[in-house]
């Protein structure tokens, strides 16, 4: 992974001609679940605030991603400070047009706190912003780049007859999710006849994310009914976790003009592959070379699979390593996420790790599978269900940890043809469900409250604690089906 071409920076100064016919601006900052929230604002007012920003309702941190407020309220947003407004900044750089929408201009903004100015501790975009700037004080910079699997299904249409109402949720309300109907049928993985069935959308998707500057580098049919995936262009970090949010935004909008619901849970269907959301990282110079290729072959390695990682990519992935059982609610954020790690699913469910290996938690690519450019880590733990700027974070402070510590790499890596969680891996198992993995996340000497701070692990570890909470008073289609009748 090289440096990618920066484009033009946009100034205050250069908003009254770029948006010069424009009459409104839309705006979307990101919350804990990844979703965006926004509005749209006169242009007037854009002008008005792109500099020093605006108030939004900081309730965003304070509901989760079906607007119910935290069952135990959170420091950023409660009844006690009345859901005050944060100060939403515009980031200029940012900006994009959306194709699907006229061409309304757009930006992402970020959150900072009203009294302190600082960023709020759980804003994604600064989350990620200040693990970078750790890199930044020894001249290195990160690249990335993401991908994502996920179902698609027939969006339900109105029928009067059967008196349904519009919409798949609505549909899901009165039907079992099973009798969802799938885009296509069948399993067939980097099909070429597959998506001619529906062309339209197929197309629509790919150049729509060129369009909106989350490009596609890879587009195909993967393993499952109605299942696609999409490797978003590499790119500079902070941009790269950016394009990964707004690529779901990008397939959402589109798919609604087709009758198509995307699906990016981890584990939509029992007995069937999850929805993976791998993250790419490599580290950079300032020239954009690659700092994780060695240069040369070390034929004293500790293990072959490293014969071409430098020292500092070798404490990078030791730090990885030695952090990530800790991060898990980063990586795996819902109940259903730990539904797809599982064995036997090519899902990692151990601290793992391997050169090309595909069912390890990180799979080391270095040559002479890719050139030395090209050298990264690939995060595999993460479903298309996490929050792209939590995973990005997570690994890059984990990361610089095992480089500010010189860590040592824990355990070794996986053999081709060693299976994971067989008796030959020697890494430790990762939590089996979101509460195991909230519990060590926010237990006190945690991993992560060392490289991120008691603020945001109080924070994110309570909105969990709220979807274990839901998750233990719902009653299951499994329960009715196992116990109605023989109880």
């Amino acid at each position: 992974m090289g440096q990618q071409e920066k484009e033009p920076e946009v100034t205050v100064e250069q908003l009254p001609d770029l948006l010069a016919n424009d009459n409104a601006v839309k705006l979307a900052g990101v919350d804990v679940d990844g979703q965006l929230r926004g509005k749209l604002v006169s242009k007037k007012k854009f002008l008005s605030i792109a500099k020093s920003g605006f108030g939004f309702c900081s309730v965003i941190f304070g509901w989760d991603m079906h607007d119910m407020t935290y069952v135990r309220e959170l420091k950023v947003s409660n009844k006690e400070n009345g859901y005050r407004d944060i100060i939403a900044v515009p980031d200029l750089q940012s900006y994009r047009r959306i194709p699907w929408e006229d061409n309304v201009p757009f930006f992402l903004v970020s959150f900072f706190d009203p009294d302190t100015k600082n960023p709020v501790s759980a804003c994604p975009r600064g989350l990620v912003r200040a693990q970078l700037e750790k890199f930044k004080t020894i001249n290195v910079g990160a690249m990335a780049g993401a991908e994502y699997e996920f179902y698609q299904f027939k969006s339900p249409s109105n029928n009067q007859n059967d008196n349904l109402t519009s919409g798949t949720a609505a549909f899901l309300q009165q039907n079992p999710p099973h009798s969802l109907p799938a885009l296509t049928e069948g399993m067939f993985g980097y099909s070429l006849t597959r998506p001619v069935h529906n062309s339209g959308y197929y197309y629509d998707v790919f150049n729509s994310c060129e369009a909106f500057k989350c490009n596609i580098e890879g587009w195909h049919t993967e393993s499952g009914p109605g299942v696609y995936e999409a490797a978003l262009e590499f790119g500079e970090a902070a941009q790269m976790a950016d394009r990964a949010s707004l690529f779901k935004y990008v397939v959402k909008s589109v798919a609604t003009k087709y009758d198509i619901t995307p699906c990016f849970m981890a584990k939509p269907k029992q007995g069937l592959p999850g929805n993976s959301g791998h993250m790419h990282i490599s580290l950079v110079n300032h020239r954009g070379e690659n700092l994780l290729f060695r240069g040369g072959k070390d034929e004293k390695a500790q293990y072959s699979d490293i014969e071409s990682l430098s020292d500092l990519g070798r404490q990078f992935l030791a730090g990885i390593l030695e952090g990530l059982p800790d991060v898990m609610p980063m990586v795996a954020p819902t109940i259903n996420s730990y539904k797809r790690l599982v064995e036997n699913f090519w899902a990692p469910v151990t601290v793992s790790w391997g050169l090309e290996h595909r069912a390890a938690s990180i799979r080391l690519i270095a040559p002479p599978t890719c050139k030395p450019a090209a050298t990264r880590f690939e995060i595999r733990v993460p479903g298309a269900d996490a929050n792209p700027y939590y995973v990005m974070a997570a690994m890059l402070a984990l990361g610089w940890r095992g480089i500010e510590k010189k860590l040592e790499i824990p355990c070794p890596p996986l053999g081709k043809g060693e299976e994971v969680g067989g008796e030959s891996d020697m890494g430790v198992r990762l939590a089996k469900n979101l509460r195991e993995a909230n519990d060590r996340f926010t237990r006190t000497g945690s991993i992560a409250r060392e490289v991120f701070g008691d603020e945001f692990v109080d924070h994110f570890g309570g909105t969990r604690e709220h979807e274990i909470r839901l998750w233990d008073e719902a009653v299951t289609d499994w329960e009715m089906k196992r116990y109605i009748e023989t109880v």
